[in-house]
């Protein structure tokens, strides 16, 4: 496969991409700006850890020295989790993070672009972006919708973000004709908490089957990605009712502040995780985690359905 010059892969992801092998992609922008040091470069190679557990190869995504880098070493995950000022990217920042050869981590949106760039199908992440409370005056709707309805990679996530408004952050994957797979679960979670009253699109019981659903979908040239939400952790989840007086708590010294657009989540999570005392940061981890299991089992049975025709 030809790449264009501004794409380079580890050669460990290269060599697997190049193979078959199942691959899953890794969001670098929780680890410049989602979780505090030393955490975020624990939770990735914990995460990265997982994946190969799981018989998968690991490919963090970032931009780096003006290229989109598809999989990260030791020093590079290190210098992404302690430099300042790293960029957060999303489509339209791209080349000019690439030109000027800035430091960036991917969002969402971003990381998919790298993925499809790459060869690789899955991705796992925390939470996808989706529509903001008050929208509809301030429109400020992520770029992961629009990226979820045109790159073909199945997103594995704990829903989307509680700080977001979920029931327009469905339409909207509705509208633009993304399917939300629910892994085991008849009803969206919301992040931080387990379930919530919106319900998803199918149920699904295994990766097989899963598997299943991206393989058909793109042999039947539907571009666009999957939302495959998989619930947080019994043991880490916290109360939505708990969870949402903190977010709301939290929304609202943003709009004091004047606290807006890419600086928005990332205040968010901070907040958050201060006033629930470092509660929401656990769950964070321990459900990205949990999306890893299922993420490089999705791969394998994917890599599985491709070799086998």
């Amino acid at each position: 496969m030809a790449l264009p010059s501004a794409v380079r892969l580890l050669p460990e992801v290269a060599d697997a991409v190049a193979e078959g092998r199942p691959v899953v992609a890794l969001e670098s922008t929780i680890i410049a700006h989602g979780m505090p040091y030393p955490q975020n470069v624990e939770t990735a190679r914990r995460v990265e850890g997982l994946i190969r557990a799981g018989g998968a190869v690991p490919a963090t995504i970032a931009v780096v020295d003006g290229a989109f880098q598809i999989g990260l070493d030791a020093e590079l995950l290190e210098r992404l989790g302690t430099a300042d000022n790293v960029a957060k990217l999303s489509r339209r920042d791209l080349p000019m993070a690439i030109a000027t050869k800035r430091l960036g981590a991917t969002t969402v949106a971003t990381t998919m672009i790298g993925a499809r760039l790459a060869g690789i199908s899955i991705f796992v992440t925390g939470g996808i972006g989706g529509v903001h409370r008050g929208a509809e005056q301030s429109f400020d709707i992520s770029a992961d919708l629009t990226e979820l309805s045109r790159t073909n990679v199945g997103v594995v996530c704990a829903g989307a973000k509680s700080i977001l408004d979920l029931p327009k952050t469905l339409e909207t994957l509705e509208t633009l004709g993304v399917p939300v797979i629910g892994y085991q679960t008849d009803r969206f979670p919301p992040f931080y908490a387990r379930t919530s009253d919106l319900p998803v699109d199918h149920r699904a019981e295994s990766a097989a089957e899963i598997a299943a659903i991206l393989a058909a979908k793109w042999a039947l040239g539907l571009d666009g990605g999957a939302v495959i939400a998989n619930p947080a952790p019994v043991e880490t989840a916290l109360p939505p009712d708990e969870i949402e007086s903190f977010i709301a708590q939290a929304i609202a010294e943003a709009r004091a502040q004047g606290v807006r657009g890419k600086a928005e989540t990332p205040f968010l999570l901070k907040r958050i995780a201060e006033l629930t005392g470092g509660r929401s940061l656990t769950a964070n981890i321990a459900l990205v985690e949990n999306n890893a299991h299922l993420g490089a089992a999705i791969a394998v049975a994917l890599a599985g359905r491709r070799a086998f025709g």
